[in-house]
């Protein structure tokens, strides 16, 4: 594995994000200078203000800050989300603003990271996924993902870009909208039942301190044009996860389903292989689910 020695200056597009907190603590433990645009207004002079379906703002950012590299976090990631055309214009169209506005500043870019998802895969008849599965989502938020990654391909050689496809993953102060969080607020909060949908899912769920250690890696890599799973490698029910959250939390809840919340194309397991992130990056021990709910709901 060869790893790219330059400077080391980073522009995190999504900064204030629940990823984007936890990449900018790993990265600054590592010596590199962070700077970072959303849409929110940020308290110190690395933060910018940008709506990434605005180009001209992206432009002005870029010229300012002089990145080496860009990670690309920005996204609507939740799955049900109703605004269905703003899921496309921030998923796809946000994505290309990025990559145009890169050109348009003739800045040195040693790697730019775009996120996409491992949603893109669907549910193949397969029970791991590596990269070589053809997609085939079965959402708005999955199509366009996979969109926007048909575009960057289009990138590829103009511009040293990676794809990364994160499976599920989870960790303090993640929106409660989401499953895990939504069950560790029950317990903090000492609830006696919660209400969930399908009960019958599995999933690869990884530790976002987990996800954000592979981004800095393969930032450092000499991997371009590639796209790479970031997952575990291991599926975990979800009675399972419930199973272990009674146990931290010493009391056992009572689970019902309502309908209200059971999807129309769920996908019922999705687990990851990660042997080419590995092959990109080194051996990455995952962080086991038990310490992650430890961590949500103790710590």
């Amino acid at each position: 594995m060869k790893v790219v020695s330059v400077s080391k200056k980073v522009l995190i597009v999504g900064i204030k994000s629940f990823t984007g907190k936890y990449l900018e603590d790993e990265l600054h433990a590592h010596g590199y200078d962070v700077y970072g645009c959303d849409i929110i207004q940020g308290n110190d002079s690395h933060y910018y203000k940008c709506d990434i379906t605005k180009k001209n703002e992206l432009i002005e950012i870029i010229n300012s800050v002089k990145p080496n590299y860009i990670v690309h976090l920005v996204a609507i990631s939740f799955v049900p989300h109703a605004e269905i055309s703003e899921i496309y214009n921030i998923n796809l169209f946000g994505t290309l603003n990025l990559l145009d506005a890169v050109l348009e500043t003739n800045c040195s870019i040693q790697k730019i990271l775009i996120v996409s998802s491992g949603n893109v895969y669907g549910e193949p008849a397969i029970e791991y996924i590596d990269e070589n599965i053809r997609p085939k989502p079965v959402s708005h938020y999955a199509n366009s993902k996979l969109a926007m990654e048909h575009m960057v391909n289009t990138y590829c050689d103009i511009l040293p870009l990676i794809i990364t496809r994160p499976f599920n993953y989870t960790g303090k102060n993640q929106h409660v909208k989401f499953l895990i969080p939504k069950i560790i607020s029950h317990f903090r909060d000492k609830k006696e039942t919660i209400e969930l949908g399908n009960l019958g899912i599995v999933r690869d769920f990884s530790d976002v301190r987990f996800v954000t250690n592979a981004y800095r890696r393969l930032l450092e890599s000499s991997a371009t044009s590639e796209t790479v799973n970031i997952c575990s490698g291991y599926g975990i029910a979800l009675t399972d996860i419930i199973s272990y959250a009674c146990n931290i939390a010493g009391y056992h809840i009572k689970v019902e389903v309502n309908p209200e919340f059971l999807r129309k194309n769920e996908i019922k397991t999705l687990i990851g292989v990660n042997h080419k992130l590995m092959s990109l990056i080194g051996k990455i021990d995952p962080i086991p689910i038990k310490e992650t709910l430890r961590w949500m709901m103790i710590d």
